[in-house]
């Protein structure tokens, strides 16, 4: 895992030259069986794992549902709730028959699904259980969440289990991530959680209240997986999106300085290497901007392995494009390079490994009708030919 830094990039414990020779690597991608080196810090991960029963409570039989013509209310002493059964409950229970029937109430739920007990089975009738999920149902209402908010603020402290509930509502898809069993239909509901989260980070108002929720930490788990299955695909590419939404805005100085202390830059690498082209263009756009903050540009060409690290990327992207020729990654390359030549030591590294193909006009028919890339291209192979001529 990488070890967090201040902003301010001193260098690494693990050289005392920063632009010593290159001894270590950033850390190998963890492979689909959840092993290797994590990316993410753990104290995310250990939220996903689930829950053991509260000590002395062992997994007894639920109690049947009472005939309707009972009223009182069952002691509670059900099963407790873990977290790895929530998804069962909020999400994809199966439909109702006609004998699990609520007494007295219309049977509903999300979607107007039953919500069920851990093993399948209804609530009884009048129990803790069934009371909890139909407050939490009516969350989801406009005209009754206010009334149900309430009543869940009176019962959370006669209800142990209400925590496991509430938080199953947004973790329940992490479990779903290592080792990879994603589906189209749970990916697709979280990127339309998330599309309304980027609306949050655009926002002037709401973006430093964002951050200062530590929100895009919840999204590194997303980018860290390495399936390449398409709910997989969609989640990242959507994750990056809310990043990517964080730091479009101009003034982001504080967007960036949150970025680098968590240690984005690798997350986007790999992606940069490994993901779609869509992903690719959306992961190098963000590390774009943050090569154009001083304080990212200063923080990446501080020491040779956090240039190394960059500048490898760079390179295979560009050996890959000679093939795609695709000209939204293309641009976003060369000016990831141009950038970096503004560092006096780092332009001193490009004018050695700069890749070939910037150099002998390879692009020149791809850039033909772009005239902001191909100027760009020009002033980098300017900037380091005056450099080395003086």
């Amino acid at each position: 895992m990488f070890q967090h830094r201040p902003p301010t990039a001193p260098p690494t414990p693990d050289n005392s030259d920063p632009w010593g020779p290159a001894s270590h690597h950033y850390p190998q991608a963890p492979n689909g069986n959840g092993g290797g080196p994590n990316l993410v810090p753990p104290y995310l991960y250990d939220r996903y794992r689930g829950y053991p029963p509260p000590p002395g409570e062992g997994r007894s039989q639920p109690q049947p549902a009472p005939p309707p013509t009972q009223t009182t209310p069952q002691p509670p002493n059900q099963p407790a709730l873990l977290l790895n059964n929530l998804a069962q409950h909020l999400n994809n229970p199966p439909p109702p028959s006609s004998q699990q029937q609520f007494p007295g109430q219309v049977q509903q739920g999300v979607g107007g699904k039953l919500l069920l007990l851990p093993d399948g089975a209804p609530p009884p009738g009048g129990s803790d259980e069934e009371k909890i999920y139909l407050l939490i149902t009516e969350l989801l209402d406009p005209e009754t969440r206010e009334t149900a908010l309430l009543e869940l603020s009176k019962k959370r402290e006669m209800y142990e289990d209400l925590a496991l509930v509430l938080w199953g509502g947004f973790v329940n898809v992490y479990p779903a991530l290592s080792p990879p069993s994603l589906t189209a239909h749970s990916s697709n509901r979280v990127c339309n959680a998330l599309a309304l989260l980027q609306c949050v980070a655009s926002h002037a108002d709401t973006r430093s209240l964002f951050l200062n929720a530590h929100v895009p930490l919840f999204l590194y788990p997303f980018l860290n997986t390495t399936s390449k299955t398409r709910p997989f695909e969609y989640l990242r590419l959507t994750s990056l999106g809310v990043i990517g939404a964080l730091v479009k805005q101009n003034d982001n100085s504080d967007v960036i300085n949150f970025l680098l202390s968590t240690e984005i830059i690798p997350l986007c690498l790999r992606i940069m290497e490994t993901g779609s082209e869509l992903s690719k263009t959306v992961a190098i756009f963000i590390v774009q901007k943050i090569l154009l903050d001083d304080l990212g540009l200063q923080y990446i060409c501080q020491t040779y392995e956090r240039f190394y690290a960059v500048g490898a990327v760079l390179a295979n992207m560009v050996a890959a494009l000679v093939e795609s020729q695709a000209v939204r990654l293309l641009k976003h390359v060369v000016r990831c390079y141009l950038r970096m030549s503004d560092n006096p030591r780092a332009r001193e590294a490009l004018r050695a490994c700069l890749p070939e193909a910037l150099r002998d006009g390879t692009f020149a028919g791809l850039l033909k009708g772009d005239m902001v890339t191909k100027r760009c291209l020009t002033t980098l192979l300017m900037n380091l030919n005056d450099r080395s001529e003086s």
